[in-house]
């Protein structure tokens, strides 16, 4: 009897620990770490300044970090097995080479400065939401890290002997070099390392990221290192320089250089911690130590663990699922934290930031946002804010926005207040355009109106939209223009916006003009091949022609990271134009399951993201959507390391795959729109804000668990004779259900 007891009471224990999961818990931040995913498994709060990557890229298998021979976008790469050291300012899912500097590593026994001989092999990882943790296998130190907004605290465990903590200033993954290093006191450093020229822009877009550092023991030894510069034999013998790096003892003068950083030591008697908290700032020393003072003063490590935790699960229990397995949860959790990450945080806590371009400080009441990947994330990401987390949504556009003021232009790919001008298009007005049609419009809708005619009509000095001349003249960008078909499609879907937003503000004669340019790509389809084909300056087509080249990111003329195949049905906002002129329905759907019979479907890449449920604009044909989108969902999206199909494009990826989960898509950017296929779920409660929403939450279900197809779609009761819903329409529809036969 007392067995049976002790059976009951344990299976009642493991189903009441199953019950009490919250979604923070299935968050595995080493998805997508692996296969060019380019996220880090190490902590961040929500949307914050402040993140630490175990920094891996730089090792004797990799031969030292060498940006020119080696594309290296992110400072991890899980099947790296050299650790020399943890960033402290990161971007997640990006594709090309920034930040991850300010290197933190702890060390025992005499201090050695040369990244490759005192790295070192680690084991043990564990990631959360909020916290990592490794072995470093070398030393016998525990390293553990957690963040808050914009303070790193870092918790080192060394055995009994002498140990030292290294920052190191002169690795990174940025293009750019140099820094500055005080030691204050034997428990605080200050400093600055410049970063920049993102993509290998040019040099006048680096900027500064400003530091303090500050250690919960006083060191028993501290100095600054510096690697000297390259001179001639007789320079270098006026410098006193012997080629080697000199060590600077007990030094609290201010050192400037490219290779530099500084020590901590210590001669513990027994096993001791240090707790490390790196304040950071675009703006000064000054507002770097007041952030760390102000978030994270008089808070121990696991207080500042425990904030952000409680950060993370409060804003991914926004989104609640039920049925599924363990696995589903946790991809399905881990997306969702990763849209959490970019755009993120540039203002300091007391609300200053560098304004771009202009050189000054500015100060918002509210957030400030930076890192604006616009090509991507105008596609699904900025749609998900907007019905998940509408005021951060507002936000971004209110910092998009302010960026006019600044720069004179809306932002096209902003990066801590640098305009990097990467990737083609106009994507802030689709953006903008479709936030205030889905009623989030505490804004200044005028002035983002005028911008929006600003960077669409200028011809002259327009960093937006080169070529803009023969696109409004001929209607499509030439030859002559990099990516002339991409960019032509690119420039027609915002245009399409713009037109959506004159409409809405009765700007009639505006509405007619962007409509009309908005399906100018019609001049690229070539009927013989049913695809859209570059044209010269003469208006002859582009020869030779070869619909398949540009495959894989390799160069094709007329396309931007993509052939012809990727983008033959990229123009969201006039399918139906498309679809007359493939011939109708037949041809149509003929042309475009010949995009994934032939294998020319890239998961990994932006301007056929959508393509799987474009099937849904033909009556009969919408099985084919909910079967290829489950089949995506479980080919691409895994639980593992390689568990997104490449770059998660500061979360586009991501904000797919949650969309595909839950059974609906905004399928055409701007407009306010979403299509219907399975929900991957059970259930999905999805808690809308009272500030822009009337219900208090949406309900997504599926009343069937066989493996069919949908049959029928249910509205609060009432039955929805249509694969498309409008946003005004779920959002207070309370209750969508769809029902499989």
């Amino acid at each position: 009897m007392k067995n049976s007891v002790f059976f009951i009471l344990f299976v009642f224990c493991i189903i009441f620990s199953m019950q009490s999961q919250e979604p923070a818990d299935y968050v595995n931040p080493f998805i997508g770490t692996s296969n060019y995913g380019a996220t880090f498994p190490g902590p961040i709060a929500p949307r914050g300044m402040a993140s630490i990557s175990p920094f891996n890229v730089a090792g004797p298998q990799n031969l030292p970090l060498e940006k020119d021979s080696r594309w290296l976008s992110n400072p991890y790469v899980h099947e790296n097995t050299f650790l020399t050291g943890f960033s402290q300012v990161n971007l997640s899912g990006v594709g090309c080479p920034e930040l991850g500097v300010l290197l933190l590593m702890p060390t025992t026994g005499n201090v050695e400065t040369d990244h490759l001989k005192y790295g070192s092999t680690y084991s043990n990882e564990i990631a959360k939401a909020g916290y990592y943790s490794a072995e470093i296998d070398k030393y016998n130190v525990k390293a553990e890290f957690t963040t808050s907004k914009r303070v790193g605290v870092s918790k080192f465990t060394f055995p009994k002997g002498p140990s030292n903590i290294l920052l190191n200033l002169g690795l990174g993954l940025t293009n750019e070099q140099g820094a500055m290093v005080k030691v204050v006191s034997s428990t605080e450093i200050e400093g600055i390392r410049s970063v920049g020229s993102f993509c290998y822009n040019s040099p006048e877009a680096a900027y500064p990221v400003y530091f303090v550092a500050k250690f919960s023991k006083p060191a028993d030894n501290f100095g600054v290192w510096k690697k000297p510069a390259t001179y001639s034999g007789v320079e270098a013998k006026w410098m006193g320089y012997n080629g080697k790096t000199r060590l600077m003892d007990a030094s609290t003068k201010m050192v400037v250089g490219d290779s530099i950083g500084t020590y901590f030591s210590y001669n513990f008697n027994k096993t001791e911690t240090v707790e490390v908290k790196i304040g950071v700032s675009y703006v000064s020393i000054k507002n770097a130590r007041e952030n760390l003072e102000k978030e994270t003063s008089n808070k121990t490590f696991n207080d500042v663990y425990k904030e952000t935790y409680s950060e993370w699960n409060k804003l991914l229990s926004r989104i609640r699922v039920e049925g599924g397995s363990t696995n589903d949860k946790t991809v399905f959790y881990t997306a969702l934290y990763h849209t959490l990450i970019h755009p993120n945080t540039l203002n300091d806590f007391n609300g200053e930031f560098p304004e771009i371009k202009t050189g000054k400080i500015g100060k918002t009441e509210g957030t400030r946002y930076t890192v604006f990947s616009l090509w991507d994330t105008y596609r699904n990401l900025h749609q998900l804010m907007s019905l998940v987390y509408p005021q951060q949504q507002s936000d971004m556009v209110n910092s998009m926005i302010a960026m006019t003021d600044e720069n004179g232009w809306l932002p096209k790919w902003e990066l801590n207040a640098t305009e990097t001008f990467t990737m083609v298009g106009d994507p802030a007005s689709i953006v903008i355009t479709d936030t205030y049609l889905k009623g989030i419009q505490d804004f200044d809708v005028q002035k983002a109106y005028k911008a929006m005619l600003k960077s669409a009509d200028q011809l002259e000095g327009n960093p937006l939209r080169p070529g803009l001349k023969d696109y409004i003249e001929k209607g499509y960008l030439t030859t002559n223009d990099g990516g002339s078909v991409s960019t032509t499609q690119e420039y027609n879907a915002a245009d399409y916006s713009i037109a959506l937003l004159a409409k809405e503000l009765g700007e009639t004669a505006d509405y007619k003009r962007f409509k009309n340019r908005a399906i100018s790509y019609r001049k690229l389809f070539d009927a013989k091949l049913n695809l859209l084909r570059p044209r010269l300056k003469n208006g002859n087509w582009y020869e030779p022609f070869d619909p398949n080249n540009g495959a894989n990111f390799t160069e094709n003329v007329g396309f931007i990271e993509g052939n012809a195949w990727q983008y033959a049905f990229m123009v969201p906002h006039d399918i139906l134009g498309l679809k007359k002129l493939m011939g109708g329905n037949k041809g149509f759907t003929n042309q475009l399951q010949k995009v994934f019979d032939d294998n020319q479907f890239d998961m990994a890449n932006e301007p056929d993201i959508a393509y799987p449920f474009l099937f849904n604009y033909v009556k009969g044909e919408e099985w084919r959507s909910q079967k290829l989108v489950e089949e995506l969902v479980k080919k691409h999206f895994k639980n593992t390391p390689d568990g997104i199909p490449g770059n998660d494009d500061t979360g586009t990826m991501s904000a797919w795959l949650v969309y595909s989960m839950m059974g609906i898509y905004p399928i055409s950017p701007g407009e306010p729109i979403y299509t219907i296929t399975k929900p991957l779920f059970d259930k999905i409660t999805i808690q809308l804000d009272s500030k822009y929403y009337k219900k208090r939450e949406l309900i997504i279900e599926k009343e069937s668990n066989k493996n069919g197809y949908i049959h029928q779609i249910i509205l609060d009761g009432k039955t929805h004779n249509s694969y498309f819903i409008n946003h005004n329409d779920l959002v207070n529809g309370n209750h969508l259900k769809v029902f499989f036969k």
